[in-house]
């Protein structure tokens, strides 16, 4: 990947300033888009060097500062989740949004369907997560996993498991921006607006 040296240093400069602010590693990569091992390499000082990890930064502020931008992507995954789950076999019950960039296109996604909306809530620390009990539980249903990017696919098959381990089924992942270049997660399919890929 060819990065300008001058962008490099204001992502590690973007990364210091979220640790400094009490960030983990594995949230300021969702926060930043970037892979773990990409923001552990910024994170290092080692961004000086020419060793440049493979990752893509990806930035969708142009739609998340406006919610009529965010619900009219909603819409696009909702017609994509309708296509994938058209009949009742694979009819789903629950959108999951995952914490945190997940959750406002979950949202709309469970207006525009009526399905229920529960919230998986990544705790990287303890290297797994939970779900809100503010929201539908997952507990014997089908559900949509719904998340911004899948950098290195991790929060993603944790979800999976999470819902496994409540004898729920994921029927389907739906995200803006898929980066790993695989079509599905554990045997669950993959549908991303948009695939991004490294080449060479």
């Amino acid at each position: 990947m060819v990065i300008e040296m001058k962008s490099v240093e204001e992502l590690a400069k973007i990364a210091k300033q979220l640790k400094e602010k009490g960030m983990n590693d594995k949230d300021i990569a969702t926060e930043m888009h970037l892979s773990l091992n990409t923001v552990i390499w910024l994170l290092s000082g080692e961004s000086k060097s020419k060793e440049v990890p493979n990752d893509v930064k990806i930035g969708w502020r142009s739609i998340g500062v406006y919610g009529s931008r965010i619900s009219h992507i909603a819409e696009v995954m909702t017609e994509i989740i309708e296509e994938e789950t058209f009949d009742d076999e694979k009819e789903v019950d629950t959108v999951v949004g995952i914490t945190i960039n997940g959750i406002p296109y979950a949202s709309f996604i469970s207006y525009l369907t009526g399905k229920e909306l529960g919230i998986y809530r990544a705790l990287p620390q303890k290297g797994e997560g939970t779900f809100s009990s503010n929201y539908a539980s997952v507990t014997g249903k089908r559900v949509v996993l719904v998340d911004d990017v899948i950098s290195t696919g991790e929060t993603v098959t944790k979800a999976i498991q999470a819902v496994k381990s409540e004898k729920g089924e994921v029927a389907l992942i739906v995200v803006l921006t898929n980066k790993t270049g695989k079509d599905e997660m554990q045997g669950v399919p993959i549908r991303s607006l948009i695939r991004a890929r490294l080449i060479g």
